[in-house]
This record gives structure tokens, sequence and C-alpha cells, in this order.
């Protein structure tokens, strides 16, 4: 291991980012010191939310001075490839490593012990195997969850489409933070009235068809990287059964979704590297809680809204943070 402190002290000079709200832990300041870092990046596959992670921690890097040369891998989908990925890093001489989403988290996990991993795009990562706890992760890997507000997703449709009484859900089963947030909307639509439709999927092949089969008032696109990759596909099956789209990324907003509630990936790659910089710092894994971000963006497309058969109320896009 090459891992060295910084020799003015990195974790004193983060300070919290207010772009996208807090998550309670700090992001890169503008002091430096003498050490430079390889670190390795590694995502299960491009779309917009992921991509958006790796040029929010590598934007934090350079606002803190830090010297930094990264390696970035993408698996494309294919999860023999993220294994290669994380062999390939885990025998390499990096000093640490930023795993995107919870696949590559996991891959990662299984096979590094000796540096720190760092997460980002992860929804549930007690669940995924991934810490102990929450509040005090064990071994070498904390990081930072994008948990998705399932329930006030599902009150936003509501409010959008007072008539409203099923709502369809594309995911991929083999994604745990998938499965976590298909049965926090499962829980949640018991209490407002409503009824979960799903279909799964193993690859974004699939999602068309899978988003056909359902017969539903309204889809909603979890943070699934699979599906979220394909989710034209889903938009075009509501445009031609005028049952609108709703997701939980701002991508999928503009690519065409009617509205949802988002995290701020950008902001998701910047506290990932607030995480990194502590760890690099000398700070245990252990100290490090999980963050969450507190506030999430309500993103509207007006335009792709109509296409899908519905008319945005007034009071939705008034309060938008972002419309396209």
């Amino acid at each position: 291991m090459k891992i060295t402190a910084l020799a003015f002290g990195v974790a004193a000079a983060l300070s919290l980012s207010a772009c996208g709200g807090s998550t309670g832990e700090p992001t890169p300041g503008s002091e430096s010191g003498a050490a430079s870092y390889s670190i390795g990046i590694a995502t299960i596959q491009s779309h917009p939310a992921l991509d958006a992670v790796t040029e929010g921690f590598k934007a934090a890097f350079e606002e803190a001075g830090v010297e930094v040369t990264f390696d970035e891998q993408n698996a494309q989908g294919d999860q023999t490839t993220l294994t290669n990925i994380a062999n390939t890093f885990a025998s390499s001489d990096y000093d640490a490593f930023l795993a995107i989403a919870t696949p590559t988290a996991q891959a990662l996990a299984n096979v590094i012990t000796d540096r720190p991993v760092v997460f980002a795009a992860v929804t549930d990562p007690e669940s995924a195997g991934l810490v102990g706890s929450w509040d005090a992760p064990d071994a070498n890997i904390t990081g930072v969850s994008d948990l998705n507000p399932m329930a006030d997703q599902l009150e936003l449709i509501q409010e959008a489409m007072p008539g409203v009484k099923t709502v369809g859900i594309v995911y991929a089963s083999g994604e745990v933070n998938s499965e976590v947030q298909v049965q926090e909307a499962t829980d949640a639509a018991a209490t407002l009235g409503l009824e979960i439709r799903t279909a799964t999927v193993t690859n974004s092949s699939e999602v068309q068809q899978a988003a056909e089969s359902l017969d539903v008032d309204a889809f909603l696109i979890p943070t699934d990287n699979t599906v979220v990759s394909a989710a034209e596909s889903v938009i075009q099956v509501g445009e031609q059964k005028q049952a609108p789209v709703f997701a939980s990324d701002e991508s999928t907003i503009e690519r065409g979704a009617a509205a949802g509630l988002s995290v701020n990936y950008t902001q998701q790659g910047r506290d990932a590297a607030a995480v990194m910089l502590k760890l690099l710092d000398g700070t245990p894994a252990s100290e490090i809680p999980v963050a969450t971000q507190k506030e999430f963006d309500l993103f509207v497309n007006e335009a792709a809204a109509t296409t899908q058969g519905l008319t945005l109320p007034d009071a939705i896009v008034e309060r938008a943070t972002t419309k396209y």
C-alpha cells in the first residue's frame, strides 16, 4: 500500500457543498497536501446519472487541489466483465477505489479488503451486504446512498393523476437496489390505496417487452441501472398506452419521463470524494457513516407529459426545481 496521510490534513479542508441538498457529509475544500494518489473508478454501465457521479467525484478532487490519477473502467452491463475489472483492480497497486452502483460495489468488496473502497449510487448498502450497518460500516468500505423516497414518488403520481389506481414498475431481477425499491413502493402503495404491478428483466433489451406486458395507469422507473439505460423503451410504451412515466433520476426526466423526484448525482460524486478524502487521511471506514441525501429535487417535463396523455397540474410545475 502507498496510502499516506496528507501533510496538511485533507479532512480538515473539507466543507459542505450546497448543491443538490445536504447529505450530512462534507465535500472537498481548496487546500492540498504533498501526497498524490491513484484511484480506480468502476461502474456497471454508462448512463447519465452514473456518469454524473464520476464527473462530480473527479471535479471535487480537482477543486481540492489533490493530485490524483484515475483509472476509469466500465463493465457495459456485463457481470463477467465487472468481475474481471474487480480482480484487475485487486491486483493493482492503486491507493483506493470508487464503486458506482450496487453490483459494482459488491464486486469490488468481494475481492478488495486491504484498501479503501467508496461506493456511490447504492440504494441500500446494508441489504446489499456491503456494510454491517449504515451508522458504523465495518471493514474497508463506506460511501453514499441514493436511496429514493418511493412513498413520496407515489404521492407525486397521485397528485399529478388523482384517479390513478395502478402503477407499473419494470426492474432488473438481479439488482438488489431495485428489489429494495420495489418492496418500499409496494408497502407505500398499500397505505396510499394503489396497486403496484411489476415485470422483471435480465438485460436492457427486455425492457420494452416487459413494459408492454403491464396494464397500468402510470409507470415509475426506479434507480435501476438496467432499466434507466433503456428508459426510452418505457417512455415509448407510456406514450403508446397513454400511461405517464415518472422517474427517480433527473436524466430520465430530461430524456422524456413526465416528472419525478431525484437525487443530485453530481453531488453524489462530490460527497463520495469527501468520504474518500477522509479515508485517505486515515479515518477508519467504521467512523464514516453511510451518507444519504436529505433533500430531493422535483423535475418536470411538460412536453413529455403531454405526449403521454397528462397535463401536469400547475402546483407541481410551479414548485419544480427544473423544467424541461
